[in-house]
Order: C-alpha cells, then structure tokens, then sequence
C-alpha cells in the first residue's frame, strides 16, 4: 500500500479541532417534516442527532362558507386591516383565495396587513403582500400593544382575524378594547398526531436531551403522549408556548429571543451546552436523518 503524505514537521502539531457543539445530543422536533428541515438541519450541522415527528397537524374546517364570505367582504373592502396570527392561517386564506379562482395578492389590495413575527411577515411578503405592522414581541400580546401604540380606532374599523380553532381570545379581545371591531373566522382545525414509535421508545429510554417547542398546542400534545420528564430540556418559540409548557408539567428551560429558527438553535445550544449529557447517551449517527411525519 503507498504510504500517504507526511505532514511537514516544520508547521507544528496538528491542529485539534474542537468538536460539535451537540454532538452526542438527541434533540426532539415535534413538528411536521417541512416546518421543521431547517431548523433541523442548523441542529445536524451543530452535531446534534434530531428526531422530527409531529405531534399535532392542520386540518380543514368541515364548512368553508365562513371563509370563503369573509374573503368575498375582504375584496370588497370591507376590511381595514387584516392581522395574521400564523403561517397556518394564512395558508388557509390563501387556499380560500383560489376557490375564488383568484390569489390572495388580488383579493387583499384595499386592506392593510399584521403579521404577528418574522416567519408570517416572509409567507406574506412572498404572496404579494405588503405588510404594514410587526410587533416587537412577537405574540398577540405584542400585536394588541402595536394597535395600541398606533391609536384607537374612534370608528369601529373592521379587522379580518383569520385563526385557528384553539387561538386564545387574546387578539381579539385586544382590538375590541381599543375601538376596532375584530371579525374573527376559524379557517383551520388543529388536531393530535401520533408521534412516531421510535420517538417514543427514545423518550421513555432517556434518550432525548432536548424537545422544541413551536405552539402550546404541540406542548400539549408532548405532555399527554410522552409525559413529563426532569431530564428533557424543552426550548419555547415564545412566552405564550412556555406558559402552555409551564401548565402541563413540561421543564421549561429557555425561551427563544425571537420565534426564528437561528433564535431556537442558539437557545438550545445554549441549554444543552450548560447541561451535561446524561450517561449512556446515544452517541448516533448524525448524518442519518430521522423524520418519522
């Protein structure tokens, strides 16, 4: 066998390269496959091993009628603003926009757009929309405190709320103190997934380091099918999903300074970084991908 270069005695010792900063970490993404790939991939690039499985998904509402008229009155101008709560919702709006055979671009030019953080205000922005308002906090909370910062509204003006079935009162409630009159449809359903067996038999094994969490109703969900346990690390997208984590027994340990992808890889670097790994971890593979959607 011909015997490889020699290094050059002259440059010094090889350098040590320091390893991953997760490697031999598992990180749970309860999310669907498409949601969660790139925050995926930023925690495989970090050496940690993820799981993606969802543990909650989107589903149509049985009756489309409502949607389908608040979307016939948003082209009509009926509407001064529209506030997008979620990416899901405005899936749906968009999906009711072409039953009209039309886009949603078309249907919106009268009125004015909220989006409540980054990830919503992209999915608009590459629909055609001009979005007018994004709060600082990124939450309904944040939202009713930009209308506020932005004046009552003495004429009862009327806001599209498009959200989900579960959505808390919060927004609305918010607008309706502040002089607007908030239309609110349910255009999407949320309902449980299964999480994938081998998610699972990792949980219960204490094979999981850390669990992100993208919505209360996906903190739920990992409380009831997998239960509570003190040695998960769980990660929030934001304070309304910590205090979801926080009610159903979940440990809590960081909130993201911002509901994006790079923010939620920081906060669970920064975690499992301060945490060491417990023993016998699985040490796997990290150029397998798992996705079990």
């Amino acid at each position: 066998m011909t015997p490889g270069p020699l290094r050059d005695p002259s440059r010094g010792p090889a350098p040590v390269l320091a390893p991953a900063p997760l490697s031999g970490r598992t990180v749970l993404l309860p999310r669907v496959a498409e949601r969660a790939a790139p925050l995926a991939t930023t925690l495989r690039a970090a050496g940690a091993h993820v799981l993606v499985s969802p543990a909650i998904e989107r589903a149509t509402v049985e009756d489309t009628a409502p949607v389908d008229d608040a979307l016939a009155r948003l082209a009509a101008g009926a509407y001064t603003w529209v506030v997008v709560t979620s990416v899901n919702a405005l899936d749906e709006l968009a999906a009711g926009a072409a039953r009209r055979g039309t886009t949603l671009a078309d249907v919106a030019r009268t009125a004015r757009w909220a989006a409540v953080g980054p990830a919503t205000r992209r999915a608009l922005e590459a629909a055609g929309i001009t979005v007018d308002m994004e709060p600082a906090e990124n939450s309904a909370r944040g939202l009713v405190a930009a209308f506020s910062e932005a004046g009552s509204s003495d004429s009862a003006e009327a806001v599209l709320l498009p959200q989900g079935d579960l959505a808390a009162s919060t927004m609305a409630d918010g607008l309706r103190d502040r002089g607007y009159a908030p239309h609110v449809v349910t255009v999407y359903r949320t309902v449980a997934h299964d999480l994938a067996p081998e998610v699972v038999e990792a949980w219960r094994g204490g094979r999981v380091d850390a669990v992100v969490l993208t919505s209360g109703s996906t903190a739920r969900e990992v409380a009831r099918q997998l239960g509570p346990r003190d040695d998960v690390a769980a990660v929030a997208i934001g304070e309304p999903t910590a205090r979801a984590a926080r009610t159903v027994g979940l440990r809590l340990d960081a909130v993201a300074d911002r509901p994006t992808d790079e923010a939620l890889a920081a906060a669970v670097t920064t975690v499992l970084s301060a945490t060491p790994a417990a023993p016998g971890a699985h040490g796997a593979d990290t150029s397998d991908r798992e996705d079990f959607s």
